[in-house]
């Protein structure tokens, strides 16, 4: 259950292409191995109104949030996390240099006697490993 989301200032339209972006931290999580496929999703959150430091509008931000089941030890989680962070911010580096901008990214671990999830992806991607 890596499902991560990204909330992002109004401004980066025309900055960002968020498409790419979100494909490119779908492909960085499935690089890092620890992820099931069939899980995985990854959505932008286009944020109109929002204030940043002193108000300034040409400030913006990019805030990343990963929820994800328990069971992957801290060891696995911090060189993960370090693999996307990496890759999501050199992706962002135009934007470092044009702009002033503020990046995060946190995760967390949602525990498992409190979240339900019904998924028939896995089931499909088995499938078509089979049959492919």
């Amino acid at each position: 259950m890596p499902h991560f989301t990204l909330e992002y200032s109004a401004n980066l339209d025309g900055l960002v292409d968020m498409g790419a972006t979100v494909e490119l931290v779908r492909n960085a999580a499935v690089e890092t191995g620890i992820f099931p496929l069939g899980g995985i999703r990854v959505r932008a959150i286009r944020c109109e109104h929002y204030a940043i430091a002193d108000g300034r509008k040409t400030y913006g931000f990019l805030d990343m949030v990963l929820r994800l089941g328990e069971g992957r030890d801290l060891a696995a989680r911090k060189k993960a996390g370090e693999y996307i962070f990496k890759a999501l911010s050199a992706h962002l580096d135009p934007v470092f240099a044009d702009s002033k901008f503020a990046l995060s990214f946190d995760m967390q671990i949602n525990d498992k006697e409190t979240s339900w999830k019904r998924n028939n992806i896995h089931d499909a991607l088995k499938v078509e490993t089979v049959n492919g």
